[in-house]
Order: structure tokens, then C-alpha cells, then sequence
């Protein structure tokens, strides 16, 4: 992310302090990248560095003049209203875990008239998934429903989140809408919260924000000659009715046909992504140029009670694409076998097969069945430093051109870390009979690994196959496992040598057994 614009004339908010590399908190938390500016609170958010936990943070930077009354007294709301919030614990909102005020007991830079610390979202910004045009109305529903979610447990609880603004919100690399820097403006009230749920949906289906005080350099919302602000409908054609009318009703302070609550707009994105689910009609992300930023999506059910009716169409949906993807497959398969021309530009495909463990009886490999897609992929990175998370889905986009790649370490593995990986996770558990990589990246050392959970501990994921991957398509072939939903490539070495030492994965295919 670029550091962005100055804040203007705000006294502390250009503090030569706030700059990457940084020590806020007195000394405790060291800046890494900003990831936005709120002009409305004068709050500048950033991704730091605990340096007692050693752990990544999100700081929400309330910024002014410690003379300034107003500001300070606008700062000190802020804070208590995120320390009420902190016992609020939801997937959809990154949990407080400390507020800094000047009175604390902490040194406060000059300027710098509170912090809310929070814990950090991996993924990708909400600003960079629609840097190349607005999403399906299928991925733009599945979005928003966890943030929607955790907005109206949050009005139940009395509290208000404050979820009003691009910049604040992060995608994780699951493909959820999440609050990653908490902090409501002293103002705000639950309607602010609506309206911001119905402005991030009109964002996601238009490129568009349709409130004031939003980013530098994002499109502002067109307006009719009433001041009402235009329907998707009517910029992007193919946006849902229901979508498109619920995004422009969140946005109207009218009493007669305004949507006030957030309830409202779950049901009636529950209610397309059912229809979605029925009609095959969800479309992934479009990827297509090389150098965007996407997050990964998915189109499993987000985490909070649905209806059973919603899991039977969502499987049902599934189903559909898998089997869609088998006929794809055969079809690439027989052309494939009678075409002249290897597609394949990096060499031969290297099968790998697997060898029984010491004292273990040998066991026929799995049959393969047919390709299956995982229904998310991210990158597994044990120091929480993940290379290149917001480019991991390039390695399932069925685009061997477009790649995922680690970054260029100076040293191998394991001197700085012990491998990095990605992970797949599929809407149930499966039983795969190989995977197979087409790479450039000629040596790299990989394991196949099982997990529990996406985020399961290293030392708990269970070692399934091992490979040296040949430049072109290596072919893993597996032995007899228990299914799992989460499939993980570790990369134990990487490609080159000396200080260039670093792997391109282009594609991953995952083949189910019979």
C-alpha cells in the first residue's frame, strides 16, 4: 500500500514520527506500512509490530494538538468507546486488545492523541479488491454477510462499531469482510453503521463510495437530480434488483422505504445468495491481469447460524461446479492426447509416487476421480509474515500464466523461517489421490500436509507426501489418508541459490480419489 496523501493542517497529523520503521507506545510498537487515512477522526491506521509480543497489530492513530480541547476531548471518546467495545468478540471485527491514551501511564508522541490497538487481519485491503472493477453480485454478497453479521450483534449489544469506512476494513484470505481497525468516531451511532454496510456493498458492486469523507482517488457515487444517490442497477446492468435496492436503501435517512437496521440487508443477501447457489449463477473473481491484488474468495457459509435450506443449495451449487470441472477436465485431457503440441511449456509431467513409511505395510495408492477446486486458498506462514497473500488464488485460477511467488530470501530455509506454504481449503472433507504443480521453480523441496483447521499449528499437520518439483508439471502422487478440508503445500527449500532464493507456483491441481 502506498503511505497515502497528508492529512492537511491537522497539528500531529504529518508528524515525522508516523513514518515507516517508527516507534509509537513508547517504544513498544514499531510502524510497518499505513493502510489508510479516516480524515473524519483525523485517524491514521497502520500495521505495527509489537515489540514485547513480538506479533503484527493494527493501530488506529487518533492524531491532533494536545492543546486542542476539542480534539483531545473527541480522542478521549474514541478510546472509551473502543475499550466498551473490546469485550465484543466476533469473526467479522479484529478484537481490541489495548488503548494508549496520554494519561495512561505511556509516553505519547508529540501529536498523537490516542491508540487503539487491535489484532491483525491477514489478507488483502477492501481498496485493493476492487481496483480492477466491481465484484459479482454472488462474491460481493458472500463478502459482506460476516461484516453484516458482526454489525448487528454489535447493536444488540448496545455498541457501535464504527464500520463506516473503506480503509478500516480488510478481506481475510478466507474471503470475509472484516472491521480490522476499530474505533467509532465520538458521533457516530448504529445508523452510521447501516449506512456504512450499504455504501461497502455499493463499493463492491460499482468501484463507487457513496458517502462523504471516503479515500483520496476513489470515485465518488454519481448523484440524480434529487441528491439521492444512483442505483448500481443503473452503472452496472447486471447487479440484482434486490442488491442494487438494498444498497441505495441503506444510504437514505428517510423514514418511509430507508432500510435502518442491519438485519434488513442480511436478509435479503441471504436470500440472493440462495438464489445465486440454486441458479449456478456465483462467478469467481476475474483475475486476468497480472499485476492485480486479489483477495481469495469463497463460497462456502460464513461462520454464524443459517438455515439448512442454505446448505443444501450451497452443497448442491458445489456439486454442480465439481462436476462441471470433471467434464472440463476429460475434455483438456482428450484434446490434450491427440493435439500435436505439448501445452505444456515448462517439460514432460513428472509423476512422483509415494513410498510406505519404515514398518508400515505398503497400500495401493488412491484412484484418481477428477479434479476438485478448493473452495479458498491463502498463504500458511508460521512468523505471520505471509509472502504475497493477496496473489495466493493465482495459484488456482486454472491460469498456469499467472503465478503466486514467494519472496526473494538472501538465505534458505530454514535460517529466517522454516518454510511457508499455501493452504486449501475445500467446503468438506476430501480424499485426494495427487496434486500436481506446474512450476518454473526447479528444485524446490515440498511436503503434502493435512490439517484440522487453516490456521492449525505446523507441528500439528500430519506429513502425507514429499517432492523435488522438476521445471513444468510435478505430479504428487498420495497414499492412503484419512479425508481432510485442508490440504497444505509446505515449502521446505526453496528454488536458487546464494542470495536469490525463491519459488513460483503457477498452478496447483488437487484430483480427488475414488
Amino acid at each position: 500500500m502506498s503511505s497515502g496523501p497528508k492529512l492537511g493542517n491537522n497539528p500531529g497529523a504529518n508528524n515525522t514520527s508516523l513514518v515507516p520503521g517508527g516507534v509509537i507506545g513508547d517504544g513498544r510498537y514499531r510502524l510497518l506500512t499505513r493502510s489508510g487515512i479516516d480524515d473524519r477522526g483525523s485517524a491514521q491506521l497502520w500495521r505495527a509490530r509489537d515489540g514485547q509480543l513480538n506479533r503484527d497489530v493494527a493501530l488506529t492513530i487518533l492524531t491532533g494538538d494536545l492543546g486542542d480541547l476539542q480534539a483531545a476531548g473527541r480522542a478521549r471518546r474514541t478510546t472509551e468507546r473502543a475499550m466498551h467495545a473490546s469485550s465484543f468478540t466476533h469473526p467479522g471485527v479484529s478484537r481490541v486488545i489495548d488503548v494508549l491514551t496520554p494519561g495512561s501511564g505511556l509516553r505519547m508522541e508529540e501529536g498523537v492523541l490516542g491508540v487503539v490497538v487491535a489484532e491483525w487481519t491477514q489478507g488483502t485491503d477492501l481498496m485493493d479488491l476492487i481496483t480492477e472493477g466491481p465484484l459479482p453480485a454472488g462474491a460481493a454478497t458472500r463478502l459482506l454477510e460476516p461484516l453484516g453479521a458482526a454489525i448487528e450483534g454489535a447493536h444488540h449489544a448496545g455498541l457501535v462499531l464504527g464500520a463506516d469506512h473503506p480503509q478500516r476494513i480488510r478481506v481475510t484470505p478466507d474471503g470475509r469482510l472484516r472491521l480490522a481497525f476499530p474505533g467509532a468516531r465520538p458521533e457516530a451511532i448504529a445508523r452510521d453503521d447501516v449506512k456504512g454496510l450499504g455504501a461497502i456493498l455499493y463499493l463492491l458492486l460499482t468501484g463507487r463510495w457513496a458517502l462523504p469523507g471516503g479515500p483520496a482517488g476513489v470515485p465518488v457515487a454519481p448523484t440524480g437530480p434529487d441528491g439521492a444517490v444512483v442505483a448500481p442497477r443503473a452503472l452496472q446492468p447486471y447487479v440484482p434488483h434486490e442488491l442494487s435496492s438494498v444498497a441505495v436503501r441503506s444510504l437514505e435517512d428517510t423514514s418511509v422505504g430507508g432500510i435502518r437496521t442491519s438485519a434488513a440487508i442480511l436478509q435479503v443477501l441471504d436470500q440472493i445468495a440462495e438464489e445465486e447457489a440454486q441458479t449456478a449463477l456465483i462467478e469467481p473473481i476475474s483475475d486476468e491481469d497480472d499485476d492485480g491484488d486479489r483477495a481469495v474468495w469463497t463460497t462456502q457459509k460464513p461462520l454464524g447460524g443459517r438455515s439448512h435450506r442454505r446448505k443444501l443449495t450451497i452443497a448442491v451449487a458445489v456439486l454442480a461446479v465439481a462436476t462441471l470441472g470433471v467434464i472440463a477436465w476429460l475434455g483438456v485431457q482428450i484434446v490434450s492426447f491427440f493435439s500435436d503440441e505439448s501445452t505444456n511449456k515448462g517439460g514432460p509431467t513428472v509423476v512422483i509416487g509415494q513410498s510406505a513409511s519404515p514398518g508400515q505395510s505398503s497400500t495401493p495408492a488412491p484412484v484418481p476421480a477428477g479434479p476438485i477446486q478448493p473452495a479458498s486458498v491463502g498463504v500458511y506462514d508460521v512468523t505471520n509474515n505471509p509472502d504475497n497473500a493477496n496473489r495466493a488464488n493465482r495459484a488456482v485460477d486454472t491460469n498456469p500464466d499467472t503465478a503466486w511467488n514467494t519472496d526473494n530470501y538472501f538465505q534458505p530455509f530454514p535460517t529466517l523461517k522454516p518454510g511457508i506454504g499455501l493452504m486449501a481449503s475445500f467446503a468438506e472433507p476430501v480424499k485426494l489421490a495427487s496434486v500436481t504443480v506446474t512450476s518454473k521453480s526447479a528444485g524446490t523441496v515440498v511436503e503434502i500436509r493435512i490439517a484440522a483447521a487453516e490456521d492449525a499449528p505446523l507441528e500439528e499437520t500430519k506429513v502425507i507426501a514429499t517432492a523435488t518439483l522438476s521445471a513444468g508439471q510435478t505430479q504428487i502422487q498420495l497414499n492412503e489418508y484419512e479425508p481432510g478440508a485442508h490440504v497444505l503445500l509446505w515449502i521446505t527449500k526453496l528454488a536458487g541459490t546464494g542470495k536469490d532464493n525463491q519459488t513460483e507456483i503457477g498452478e496447483l491441481v488437487y484430483t480427488r480419489a475414488q
